[in-house]
Formats: structure tokens, C-alpha cells, sequence
């Protein structure tokens, strides 16, 4: 395994968060591309392959990331996805990645509630990305 830095593409439409996500994957050692939305991450999918993405739930749309995460997966099927939401805070839903049903349509390898620590990202990360 090559020491060359794994690319991280993170996607979200509340700046801040953005800011505050792509500071803290830098600090982890990661380098980092970042998206304000679906529709930017989509064209970025175009001329780059991530290593791994972060993709927040609601951006255009209450399903962005849904959608952003099988359209990753359709053009880059082992690239790991994390989909990063406020979402059952917000709503109540929530999504269970172990369960195959929500698995099945959900295109992601993980689902985090937004607020994830740094050390506990840099697990789950390192995790799927078996580093």
C-alpha cells in the first residue's frame, strides 16, 4: 500500500459544516475535495474517483444524498460512502444499515448522525477504508 494520501470528497450545503468537515478530515490526514450540494458533487464525480465520500442526507433535496450516494456507487461500486445527517433529528426517521431492506436502497456503507467526533470518524473511516 502506497503512503499517497487518500482523497476525501465531502458534499453538504450548510457551509459551516462543510468548513468544519473538511478541517477536521484534513487533521485526520486525508487529503479532501469538497461539493456545496448534489449537483456540484455529481460533476466532481465526473473527473475524480474519491478513495471515500461523506455525503450529507438533505441538500437540494430532502434525498440528496440518497440519490448522490447510488449514482457514486453505480459509477464507483467499491468506493465507500458515508451519508452524514441531521436527519433523525430533524424528522425522526432513521435508517439502519444492518438492517438489508434499508441497506438495499440505501446506497451507503454508513449512516452517522451529524456532531461525529473526530476520533470516532477517523475510526469508522479508517475502517472502510481498511487502513
Amino acid at each position: 500500500m502506497s503512503n499517497q494520501k487518500k482523497l476525501i470528497l465531502i458534499a453538504d450545503d450548510d457551509a459551516d459544516y462543510l468548513f468544519q468537515m473538511e478541517a477536521m478530515v484534513r487533521n485526520l490526514g486525508f487529503d479532501v475535495k469538497t461539493a456545496d450540494g448534489q449537483h456540484e458533487a455529481e460533476r466532481m464525480l465526473d473527473t475524480i474517483k474519491p478513495d471515500l465520500a461523506i455525503f450529507d442526507l438533505m441538500m437540494e433535496n430532502e434525498d440528496s444524498g440518497f440519490l448522490l450516494a447510488y449514482k457514486a456507487k453505480r459509477k464507483f461500486p467499491d468506493m465507500p460512502i458515508i451519508i452524514a445527517s441531521a436527519a433523525t433529528a430533524e424528522t425522526g426517521f432513521s435508517f439502519d444499515m444492518h438492517n438489508t431492506d434499508d441497506r438495499n436502497w440505501i446506497k451507503a456503507d454508513l449512516y452517522l448522525e451529524k456532531g461525529i467526533r473526530s476520533d470516532q470518524l477517523h475510526r469508522e473511516i479508517n475502517k472502510l477504508l481498511k487502513l
